[in-house]
């Protein structure tokens, strides 16, 4: 298992470097015993960034985790030493962690004002898309939805990691909102990204301290992806 040093706290996502050791290769990735990479998933692209060593390195150009947390290079793994250093490409992971808390606002506000839950979404560096459901946009609604959010980014809140009980989280979450049907029942544990008195969402991905380092959003688009279902395309402005 990789101990995954972006997890803990609102902190550890801004670890940009790191120490660690190869556990395993494979054809074309390692597997490290720590790593400060977010892996493809929950809508967030890959980490990318290199592992360094003395007198060489090897280019990150994805991490998956479906067999292991495994580090695609793009060099052949063979060349790289037992013990590495890890460095992200900051301005990506940064970017993506703005989109992702800037996404938790927008979710939660589609669903306080709406009632429409979020059932899919797909980060970018520079977009986001939120799919939503049941809704039916109108401009006015959009226009509403972008007003509210831009409100609440404006206030700067700070945004809190921490881990709690299923059972908490089932007693003071909406259920549709926070998504727990599609969490098996086994997991009791969750990982938890809270924004002060705006929300409170289970999430894995990587986040900002505070709402003051996203600025403003913009809905650049709205599309029908079906019946009762439809999805919102944002930008960050500032």
């Amino acid at each position: 298992m990789t101990e995954m040093l972006y997890m803990n706290d609102v902190e550890s996502n801004y670890v940009k470097e790191f120490d660690a050791r190869v556990v395993e290769r494979g054809f074309d990735f390692v597997v490290l015993d720590r790593s400060a990479f977010y892996p493809l998933g929950g809508g967030q692209p890959s980490d990318t960034g290199w592992l360094e060593w003395s007198g060489g390195k090897a280019e990150v150009k994805e991490v998956t985790k479906k067999e292991g947390v495994r580090h695609h290079l793009v060099q052949n793994p063979d060349i790289v030493p037992e013990v590495v250093h890890g460095v992200l490409n900051w301005d990506r992971r940064y970017a993506h962690m703005r989109m992702h808390t800037a996404q938790h606002i927008v979710s939660g506000v589609v669903y306080d004002m709406y009632k429409a839950r979020t059932v899919g979404n797909q980060l970018y560096h520079d977009r986001s898309r939120i799919d939503f459901a049941p809704v039916k946009f109108t401009d006015e609604m959009i226009a509403e939805v972008e007003s509210k959010c831009n409100e609440i980014l404006a206030t700067g809140a700070k945004v809190v990691i921490c881990t709690e009980s299923r059972s908490e989280i089932e007693k003071n979450v909406d259920a549709q909102r926070a998504n727990l049907d599609l969490l098996p029942k086994s997991v009791q544990e969750l990982r938890v990204v809270k924004v002060e008195q705006y929300d409170t969402c289970p999430c894995a991905g990587t986040h900002v301290r505070s709402l003051a380092e996203i600025g403003k959003i913009k809905i650049v688009k709205k599309e029908n992806k079906g019946k009762d279902r439809e999805r919102i395309t944002y930008e960050i402005v500032q």
